[in-house]
């Protein structure tokens, strides 16, 4: 692939945004500088540097990001910062969404990818894929409270129940929750449902993929082929 279109795919602007970049000599490829926007280069494993900074060559995106409280999953934001002015703005030009949506009080796991097939499948509700989250709640959790989540709520505007794959107290106010559906805040929505309150609501886990311990706040990562089958294990 010619250096142009690297960075073009790659999310460095319009192809003349690109061969700018290129022609002020910003670009170094395999530890050396390129001016030839034509140059050709083989795409597995490479990595270049843009003023400075690293990249690898990636044909699709897959981020997880640890989305802190007061962000919007949107590129409109209302009322509040966008989680997309947490990434670097080359993401944001190729074309990364969200997969799936955290309200903005919501904290944790966020998957984003450029992947549409990606988006699709783990956002579709026939793909039931378990997310977990720990909801902290006004009032003390007991067992009555658990087993309805387990058997199943009926909400507001639904026409049947909706069950818990599971529902556990880790301590008396967190509630650790695992669903299989995406609907509008359906866990607070659940929460209310047994006559208590979520006072916080943090995502842990999507499939089989755990939100990295030491991934702050605010921060992201890029996700490697071992998260991914992770992510598809779930």
């Amino acid at each position: 692939m010619d250096l142009e279109s690297v960075l073009f795919t790659q999310g460095f602007g319009a192809r003349r945004q690109c061969r700018a970049i290129i022609a002020e000599a910003r670009v170094v490829v395999n530890g050396s500088l390129c001016t030839d926007r034509d140059a050709q280069f083989d795409i597995d494993a490479l990595t270049f540097e843009v003023d400075g900074t690293s990249w690898r060559y990636r044909e699709h995106a897959y981020i997880l990001l640890n989305k802190p409280a007061g962000y919007e999953c949107s590129r409109e934001p209302q009322h509040h910062l966008s989680v997309f002015s947490l990434l670097p703005a080359q993401l944001a030009t190729r074309g990364v969404q969200c997969v799936g949506r955290l309200d903005q009080d919501t904290t944790g796991l966020l998957l984003l990818s450029d992947d549409g097939k990606f988006v699709h499948t783990y956002t579709s509700p026939k793909r039931k894929v378990p997310k977990v989250y720990l909801a902290t709640t006004k009032h003390p959790l007991d067992d009555a409270q658990l087993a309805a989540l387990r058997e199943g709520v009926l909400l507001h505007g639904e026409a049947k129940p909706i069950a818990a794959v599971a529902a556990h107290a880790r301590d008396e106010r967190r509630l650790e929750l695992t669903v299989l559906e995406g609907k509008y805040h359906q866990v607070k929505r659940m929460v209310a449902a047994i006559g208590n309150r979520c006072e916080a609501l943090h995502r842990e886990r999507v499939g089989g993929l755990t939100l990295p311990a030491a991934l702050e706040p605010g921060n992201w990562q890029w996700l490697d082929e071992s998260d991914l089958q992770a992510l598809r294990a779930g």
